[in-house]
């Protein structure tokens, strides 16, 4: 028996698993087929799946050329997720809606206490509160000037003041007539600075300019004085008859108050820092006059910037 080439055997076995393959088609044809009739003289019909739309082609090649990511969810992204929903401006610039269609809510501007037009019927607005504590020694200060101070934080701006003599502290609320919330903070600031020692005349610049602050700081923040030194250093700040005091609020255009170890500045910010500077070279030894010719040279400064 001779041997056949290897080409032929593989033919022989290709032709032969072919045959086997078409005769099991046949037979799967017939079977599929007498189901089909039989369902027909049933009257049933079949549940096959709807068969699922083909993915668009770009979509195919970023899906196939990208790696998988994340989607919204947290979950492997979708094709929906690709999928970017033009806006309503987009649409009606494109001309696909019209623009006198398209329904686009106004909302009318907000006030300060949350009253404004878009609020619900029978809302109330918000009302805020602020406390300013009194200290024992300053309570018949506050009782002699109480109409100087009521008199501006109610006609002007507006607010509700009262005070808790049980607790000690001057309450501020704000009204349904108060124009601005930020007024609140401006009255707290107002009265506090009346309790801190500040004149009513000069403490109601807080409510007409806003670029007013008052700084506090100690003694023992500057230099750590005790006992004589620090009775010396204190008179060297206020001066005789408060003469080194008058001169630097005039230099500097602030208003200075001494409570004991404790100074408090009022004015805006350049001149608080040319003020805090003189007081801490008299805290720290330096003689009226030195900073006297300092305060000259830097008020010159502060005019010509003016």
């Amino acid at each position: 028996k001779t041997k056949q080439p290897v080409r032929n055997v593989q033919r022989q076995i290709h032709s032969e698993w072919v045959r086997e393959r078409e005769e099991s088609n046949e037979g799967t044809d017939e079977r599929t087929s007498k189901r089909a009739s039989e369902r027909a003289s049933e009257g049933t019909t079949s549940h096959r799946p709807p068969r699922r739309p083909s993915m668009p082609k770009a979509v195919k090649a970023k899906s196939a050329g990208a790696p998988a990511s994340k989607g919204p969810s947290g979950g492997p992204q979708t094709v929906a997720d690709d999928i970017l929903i033009p806006s309503t401006n987009d649409m009606v610039e494109a001309g696909e809606v019209d623009a006198a269609r398209v329904h686009v809510p106004k909302f009318a501007p907000e006030t300060a206490t949350g009253s404004g037009s878009n609020k619900p019927d029978g809302a109330t607005a918000k009302v805020e509160f602020r406390r300013v504590s009194v200290p024992q020694h300053r309570m018949t200060p506050l009782k002699d000037k109480w109409l100087l101070l009521y008199g501006p934080v109610t006609e002007n701006l507006k607010l509700d003041m009262r005070m808790n003599l049980k607790s000690r502290k001057v309450e501020i609320k704000t009204t349904a007539k108060t124009p601005d919330a930020g007024n609140l903070q401006r009255a707290a600031d107002f009265v506090h600075a009346f309790i801190l020692g500040f004149e009513v005349s000069d403490a109601i610049a807080l409510l007409r300019l806003d670029d007013l602050y008052i700084e506090s700081f100690e003694v023992k923040d500057v230099k750590t004085l005790r006992g004589e030194h620090l009775a010396r250093g204190i008179g060297r700040m206020a001066g005789k008859s408060g003469k080194t005091k008058f001169t630097i609020e005039n230099a500097s255009r602030t208003r200075i108050v001494l409570a004991d170890t404790k100074i408090h500045i009022l004015g805006s910010f350049q001149n608080i820092r040319v003020a805090r500077d003189a007081i801490c070279n008299l805290i720290m030894g330096s003689p009226a006059g030195k900073v006297y010719n300092r305060l000259r040279s830097v008020s010159a400064r502060l005019n010509s910037s003016y």
